[in-house]
Protein backbone atom coordinates (compact mmCIF):
# COMPACT_ATOMS: atom_id res chain seq x y z
CA UNK A 1 0.00 0.00 0.00
CA UNK A 2 1.28 3.48 -0.80
CA UNK A 3 2.38 5.70 2.07
CA UNK A 4 -0.12 8.46 1.27
CA UNK A 5 -3.02 6.00 1.19
CA UNK A 6 -1.87 4.49 4.49
CA UNK A 7 -1.84 7.92 6.12
CA UNK A 8 -5.27 8.73 4.69
CA UNK A 9 -6.74 5.44 5.94
CA UNK A 10 -5.31 6.00 9.42
CA UNK A 11 -6.68 9.56 9.45
CA UNK A 12 -10.16 8.40 8.39
CA UNK A 13 -10.04 5.57 10.93
CA UNK A 14 -9.36 8.15 13.66
CA UNK A 15 -12.24 10.25 12.25
CA UNK A 16 -10.03 13.26 11.58
CA UNK A 17 -10.37 15.69 8.73
CA UNK A 18 -7.32 16.88 6.87
CA UNK A 19 -7.78 20.27 8.52
CA UNK A 20 -7.84 18.73 12.00
CA UNK A 21 -4.74 16.66 11.23
CA UNK A 22 -3.06 19.80 9.95
CA UNK A 23 -3.85 21.66 13.17
CA UNK A 24 -2.60 18.77 15.34
CA UNK A 25 0.65 18.30 13.45
CA UNK A 26 1.55 21.82 12.37
CA UNK A 27 1.85 20.55 8.79
CA UNK A 28 0.01 22.73 6.31
CA UNK A 29 -3.28 21.47 4.91
CA UNK A 30 -1.90 21.57 1.35
CA UNK A 31 1.10 19.46 2.36
CA UNK A 32 -1.15 16.85 3.96
CA UNK A 33 -3.25 16.78 0.79
CA UNK A 34 -0.12 16.34 -1.33
CA UNK A 35 1.19 13.57 0.95
CA UNK A 36 -2.12 11.68 0.82
CA UNK A 37 -2.27 12.06 -2.97
CA UNK A 38 1.27 10.72 -3.28
CA UNK A 39 2.55 13.95 -4.83
CA UNK A 40 5.33 14.34 -2.24
CA UNK A 41 7.19 12.10 0.16
CA UNK A 42 7.03 13.40 3.71
CA UNK A 43 10.22 14.11 5.61
CA UNK A 44 11.18 12.00 8.60
CA UNK A 45 10.08 14.85 10.88
CA UNK A 46 6.66 14.96 9.21
CA UNK A 47 6.34 11.18 9.53
CA UNK A 48 7.13 11.36 13.25
CA UNK A 49 4.58 14.13 13.81
CA UNK A 50 1.94 12.30 11.75
CA UNK A 51 2.52 9.01 13.57
CA UNK A 52 2.13 10.78 16.91
CA UNK A 53 -1.10 12.53 15.82
CA UNK A 54 -2.51 9.33 14.33
CA UNK A 55 -1.44 7.38 17.44
CA UNK A 56 0.47 4.73 15.53
CA UNK A 57 4.04 3.51 15.58
CA UNK A 58 6.28 5.03 12.95
CA UNK A 59 6.74 1.57 11.42
CA UNK A 60 2.99 1.46 10.74
CA UNK A 61 3.54 4.15 8.13
CA UNK A 62 5.72 1.70 6.20
CA UNK A 63 8.77 3.90 6.20
CA UNK A 64 11.08 2.93 3.37
CA UNK A 65 14.30 1.20 4.35
CA UNK A 66 16.27 3.23 1.82
CA UNK A 67 19.46 4.79 3.02
CA UNK A 68 19.55 8.61 3.06
CA UNK A 69 22.05 8.76 0.21
CA UNK A 70 20.00 6.62 -2.15
CA UNK A 71 17.91 8.31 -4.81
CA UNK A 72 16.02 7.45 -7.91
CA UNK A 73 16.76 8.94 -11.30
CA UNK A 74 14.31 8.60 -14.14
CA UNK A 75 14.95 9.94 -17.61
CA UNK A 76 12.29 9.97 -20.25
CA UNK A 77 13.40 11.09 -23.66
CA UNK A 78 10.52 11.90 -25.98
CA UNK A 79 12.44 14.04 -28.41
CA UNK A 80 16.08 13.10 -28.98
CA UNK A 81 16.84 16.37 -30.80
CA UNK A 82 15.59 18.40 -27.83
CA UNK A 83 17.64 16.25 -25.46
CA UNK A 84 20.81 16.78 -27.49
CA UNK A 85 20.19 20.53 -27.72
CA UNK A 86 19.63 20.72 -23.96
CA UNK A 87 22.81 18.73 -23.40
CA UNK A 88 24.77 21.10 -25.66
CA UNK A 89 23.43 24.10 -23.76
CA UNK A 90 24.31 22.47 -20.43
CA UNK A 91 27.88 21.78 -21.53
CA UNK A 92 28.24 25.22 -23.12
CA UNK A 93 27.08 27.08 -20.01
CA UNK A 94 28.65 24.87 -17.33
CA UNK A 95 31.79 23.51 -18.98
CA UNK A 96 34.06 24.82 -16.21
CA UNK A 97 32.08 23.04 -13.51
CA UNK A 98 31.94 19.84 -15.54
CA UNK A 99 35.71 20.00 -16.14
CA UNK A 100 36.35 20.56 -12.45
CA UNK A 101 34.18 17.58 -11.48
CA UNK A 102 35.93 15.35 -14.02
CA UNK A 103 39.36 16.47 -12.76
CA UNK A 104 38.44 15.85 -9.13
CA UNK A 105 37.10 12.39 -9.97
CA UNK A 106 40.25 11.64 -11.96
CA UNK A 107 42.50 12.82 -9.12
CA UNK A 108 40.62 10.84 -6.52
CA UNK A 109 40.54 7.62 -8.55
CA UNK A 110 44.20 7.85 -9.66
CA UNK A 111 45.60 9.37 -6.45
CA UNK A 112 48.05 6.56 -5.70
CA UNK A 113 49.38 6.50 -9.27
CA UNK A 114 49.81 10.26 -9.31
CA UNK A 115 51.48 10.26 -5.89
CA UNK A 116 53.89 7.47 -6.84
CA UNK A 117 54.73 9.24 -10.11
CA UNK A 118 55.52 12.47 -8.30
CA UNK A 119 57.58 10.65 -5.69
CA UNK A 120 59.51 8.73 -8.36
CA UNK A 121 60.24 11.96 -10.21
CA UNK A 122 61.31 13.67 -6.98
CA UNK A 123 63.60 10.82 -5.95
CA UNK A 124 65.26 10.55 -9.39
CA UNK A 125 66.50 14.14 -9.40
Amino acid sequence: MKLGLTIKNLRVKRQLTQTELSEQTGITLRTIQRIENGEVKPSLHSLKVLSKALEVDLSALQVSAKKPYEFEFKLSINDMNQFINDLKILVKTHWKTILLIVLVIWLVTDYTDIKSGIMDGWNNR
